[in-house]
């Protein structure tokens, strides 16, 4: 080492640059620049988003705790001084769980109809090469543009002469039938993501193809079927049409039904009414808690095609 080049006292000696591993991936300045600047009129929308979700939410629940005539005369978005149940006991006391009941059938056989017919005529559709599983693929997107209302008197005649009429199975087939279009349309997105390789890999292992799609296709496919999962299910729980056209006795009412006798049955009682409708959110919040991120992870897999 020559005099010039010894440090000099007092100095300190820099650590040498260590070169990163050629694996890791840096993300790139300008992806830093759009991560790191804030964004404030985003965060003004998203606000005043939430205000206009969140307050109706909050003067539903502050009603349906007040008695009726503090409903009637006070500020609705003033919390309630004396909070009550009796709204609750009066809504579940007059029929309320047969409602809940019958909507959580036709609920649940409308995903397992949806989840048994979607899966595989997506599946279907992404691995055969034919002009016939094309124009399948494509009379099921024409039922994304047919609208429920358009159909409806051929349905009614159909549900008379099928003898299904005032029956659940008059809402579950109708409903699930209309959920089937975007159904298969996301499961084929999503399964088109499926590597071609790892089909030929289970090929050359002897593999049919039932057991492809058992084994492969589903569970590659998690998202997506959570996706359809949930749709379906939101589908049948808020139907009104099809309850209200095929349906007449109490019997197989289903609760988007209830919630309008209800206007009638408690026209006079807003905090009753506002009651009931916070009940027959329950159960759908309740199951968007559990698969939201399942739903998200869908929709965006689904979008980014």
């Amino acid at each position: 080492m020559s005099r010039d080049t010894l440090p000099r006292p007092g100095s300190r000696l820099r650590p040498e640059k260590t070169e990163e591993p050629a694996t890791r991936t840096q993300p790139s300045p300008r992806r830093q620049h759009w991560t790191k600047r804030p964004n404030p009129l985003a965060g003004l929308g998203s606000v005043i988003w939430l205000a206009i979700v969140i307050v109706p939410i909050y003067a539903m629940l502050s009603a349906s705790l007040t008695s009726q005539d503090k409903a009637l005369t006070g500020n609705p978005l003033n919390p309630p001084t004396s909070p009550t149940l009796d709204n609750y006991n009066l809504v579940l006391h007059s029929g309320f769980g047969h409602l809940l009941s019958n909507t959580a059938i036709v609920a649940v056989a409308v995903v397992a109809i949806v989840l048994g017919l979607s899966v595989p005529l997506a599946y279907v559709a992404v691995r055969t090469r034919n002009r016939w599983s094309g124009l399948a693929f494509r009379l099921f997107l024409l039922g994304v543009a047919i609208p429920a209302q358009a159909v409806v008197v051929p349905l009614y005649l159909l549900i008379a002469k099928l003898d299904l009429y005032d029956s659940l199975l008059a809402v579950i087939l109708p409903t699930a039938a209309f959920a089937m279009p975007v159904s298969v349309l996301v499961l084929v997105g999503t399964l088109r993501d499926v590597s071609e390789e790892l089909y030929e890999a289970m090929a050359l292992d002897g593999a049919s193809p039932q057991r492809m799609l058992f084994q492969l296709a589903i569970p590659m496919a998690k998202g997506g079927i959570s996706t359809v999962v949930i749709y379906a299910a939101l589908q049948a729980w808020n139907g009104f049409l099809f309850p209200l056209i095929f349906t007449q006795s109490d019997e197989p009412r289903v609760l988007t039904l209830g919630l309008f006798n209800y206007v009638s049955q408690f026209g006079v009682n807003i905090p009753a009414l506002l009651a009931s409708v916070v009940l027959s959110g329950v159960p759908i919040f309740a199951v968007y808690l559990v698969a939201r991120r399942a739903l998200v992870g869908g929709l965006m897999g689904v979008g980014g095609k």
